[in-house]
């Protein structure tokens, strides 16, 4: 049986890997017919809407990201930058530029992994924020 903690890190998972295609410009065919409702997502996986998750600060997002197990950190950071980064781009949107740095940082330190996608993204966001 699947525990709402196994369920919320699958969806996580999966929401990362649908922004990852977006971000790269290659959504898969059914992605782009079934629309990311970000709202309803984030709800499943934070129990608040995409409008309250963005209007936290930096550290209520690390905060409630603490609350969860330890080892589910870099699923989280790694989603949040994906999510922060992707909305960024639309809009230019600094705050959304500086959340999705700092959570890509968070990742990289969390997880322990050398991802050149990800410094350059976070290299690409530092120009930005300049």
């Amino acid at each position: 049986m699947i525990t709402d903690k196994e369920f919320t890190l699958r969806l996580i998972r999966q929401l990362t890997q649908a922004l990852e295609k977006l971000i790269l410009d290659k959504p898969e065919e059914s992605l782009m017919q079934k629309e990311l409702d970000f709202d309803t997502l984030m709800r499943d996986i934070f129990k608040m809407s995409f409008t309250e998750v963005a209007s936290k600060t930096k550290e209520e997002m690390i905060a409630i990201v603490n609350e969860r197990q330890e080892r589910d950190h870099k699923d989280y950071y790694e989603m949040l930058g994906n999510l922060f980064y992707f909305n960024s781009r639309h809009d230019q949107n600094k705050d959304f530029q500086d959340k999705a740095k700092t959570f890509y940082e968070l990742y990289l330190q969390t997880s322990g992994i050398f991802a050149l996608p990800i410094i350059n993204r976070i290299n690409e966001l530092k120009k930005a924020l300049e």
